[in-house]
């Protein structure tokens, strides 16, 4: 099965790290704890930073979250790094309108996925990075 990018964990991930880490989160840190280069978290910051959800300072300034954690939802990070058309989690093709299928395909399975979507930005809205944290927290 084809999975959607990593790009939401991983900003969890660097949510998380951030708001547990006493140390510096400059790119180089998180990288290191993500197992991953400093340049794809640095893309990832920016989607968060553009966001209005981490500020970032240059040099070896470091990333820090800009609102409570306890405001902030998975959904919230899935829509500042997921880049999707319009919003739409599925897409559709053409299909050919001289055929019943073809031609009522989208309107029919489109209700179906969109009940599907909507379920998964519900649960999304449900879960915070505090939970994320406190989950962690509770680990050994």
């Amino acid at each position: 099965m084809k999975k959607l990018s990593s790009r939401l964990s991983i900003a969890v991930h660097i949510l998380t790290l951030t708001a547990m880490s006493s140390k510096n989160c400059t790119s180089e840190f998180i990288a290191s704890s993500v197992n991953t280069n400093p340049a794809l978290i640095r893309r990832i910051i920016g989607y968060l930073k553009n966001a209005g959800l981490v500020a970032v300072q240059a040099g070896t300034g470091g990333t820090s979250i800009q609102k409570d954690i306890s405001e902030i939802t998975l959904l919230d990070v899935y829509n500042a790094v997921e880049v999707t058309e319009g919003n739409g989690l599925f897409n559709f093709h053409k299909g050919n309108r001289q055929c019943k299928v073809g031609a009522n395909i989208e309107s029919i399975l489109g209700a179906a996925l969109k009940k599907a979507q909507t379920a998964m930005e519900n649960e999304l809205r449900r879960i915070t990075i505090k939970d994320i944290v406190d989950g962690i927290n509770k680990l050994p």
